[in-house]
């Protein structure tokens, strides 16, 4: 298969870097299409195979999927410069702007004012930063698509992490915990970094060590399914210290402030 990826900054190049690594794309196979040269030029560094282009949409013909990694507000105006390229009968169309609806692309989309009864295959994914390090877990809803066109995308994305489908009034809640929830991560893991140096570790020693306990805690529950309150029985004895550790996270509003991120997010 060959893929064009408009847009070669952050997203749509870590999302290049990672197919490259993959199964389903030989580098060559991937084309990226910048307006800059500078993120061309990244990428040329990283695999010299992976095929670039300035400002023109000739690779999208050859392509069976066109992926969009461009802001929400560029996606318009590219619709509109490639939809009399794209071949609906066999194009696979992938958007990762955020907050751009299907509905709104597919109205971009149709090729005549009658409404034309031909219509794309479009998805809708939304990744997480993670996926530079093919961690990431990307959120899929489709339209359109047959279940071998909405498997095909999720095997794509399950070798640059974790790939969900589900419906796409879900997404924004899903963005919400999985996008945006990366970074409540972060801030705790810079916290708890700060709280170590307090206490004598120096912060790259005290990251480590959060980091380290953040991916066993991960993985303890990835693969038991347990409900998080039974693991923190496990550690809370009566008396001890976790549980004065775990009082004064909730004096100070800990639970309620992770709620009130993540539905401020939605």
């Amino acid at each position: 298969m060959k893929i064009s990826i408009i847009g070669g900054g952050n997203m749509g190049g870590a999302i290049a870097c990672g197919l490259s690594q993959g199964s389903f794309f030989q580098a060559d196979d991937i084309t990226v299409i910048d307006i800059n040269e500078a993120p061309l030029k990244n990428l040329q560094s990283f695999n010299p195979s992976i095929r670039t282009s300035l400002k023109s949409y000739e690779s999208i013909a050859a392509s069976d999927i066109i992926l969009l990694a461009i802001k929400p507000w560029l996606i318009k105006d590219t619709l509109l410069n490639i939809k009399f390229l794209l071949d609906y009968n066999r194009h696979i169309l992938v958007s990762v702007a955020a907050g751009i609806s299907i509905e709104e692309i597919n109205k971009i989309l149709l090729k005549s004012s009658d409404g034309d009864a031909s219509a794309p295959v479009i998805f809708r994914i939304i990744p997480n930063t993670a996926i530079s390090v093919l961690q990431s877990v990307t959120l899929i809803s489709s339209h359109n698509a047959s279940p071998e066109q909405e498997d095909l995308l999720c095997r794509i994305f399950d070798e640059l992490g974790c790939a969900i489908l589900m419906d796409e009034n879900k997404l924004s809640a899903g963005t919400a915990l999985s996008s945006c929830g990366i970074a409540y991560l972060f801030r705790y893991v810079r916290a708890a970094s700060l709280a170590g140096v307090e206490l004598g570790f120096y912060p790259a020693e005290a990251q480590n060590l959060i980091v380290k306990t953040m991916l066993g805690a991960a993985s303890l529950l990835d693969k038991t399914k347990e409900n998080p309150e039974k693991e923190i029985d496990k550690v809370t004895t009566p008396g001890g210290i976790t549980i004065k550790g775990l009082n004064e996270l909730e004096a100070n509003g800990f639970s309620n402030a992770i709620i009130k991120a993540i539905k401020a997010s939605k």
